[in-house]
């Protein structure tokens, strides 16, 4: 490690690390990094997931772990904490516009997603048309991390990242 390594160096890095499940999503703009600690011998990288039982936990350690190594950090430590639990509120911003320009609605502000099988989900919009005339066609989507929604405009299904 070189002298000049500072947090936001290695921040940049670490924005060309995508989710596995959604590749337009930077490990960044998740806001799965907690924090990076640069030790004289090591670099310490700390993670917490989605959820305890993301699949694809494990594969995105082994991409920070490589893209670092690339770049010259030869010993990078990927540590996963599990508190605070993650959630939806950590995502940035980008990551929001890009998960909607992906086809993938993003959270919805303030809603509730643990109560949807008692009262309604949260009334989310169309990432193809922009039509908030939506329904929850499932609570499960492609992963665990989203629910299947249905546009009644546009008629096209989408996925809708669940609050957590």
């Amino acid at each position: 490690m070189t002298t000049t390594t500072t947090k936001e160096g290695l921040l940049s890095i670490l924005e060309e690390v995508t989710d596995p499940e959604i590749p337009v999503l930077a490990v960044t703009d998740m806001g799965i990094i907690r924090d990076i600690v640069i030790g004289e011998e090591e670099l310490e990288i700390v993670i917490t997931p989605t959820y305890s039982g993301c699949p694809a936990m494990n594969t995105i350690e082994v991409n920070i772990r490589a893209a670092l190594q690339e770049k010259g950090f030869d010993n990078v430590k990927v540590t996963t904490v599990l508190f605070p639990p993650w959630t939806t509120d950590w995502i940035t911003e980008r990551g929001r516009q890009r998960l909607k320009d992906y086809g993938i609605a993003p959270p919805v502000d303030g809603s509730v997603d643990k109560n949807a099988l008692f009262q309604n989900g949260p009334v989310v919009e169309c990432p193809q048309c922009g039509s908030r005339h939506t329904e929850m066609v499932s609570q499960f989507g492609s992963t665990a991390c989203k629910a299947l929604y249905r546009c009644l405009d546009c008629k096209e299904p989408f996925d809708y990242f669940k609050c957590h």
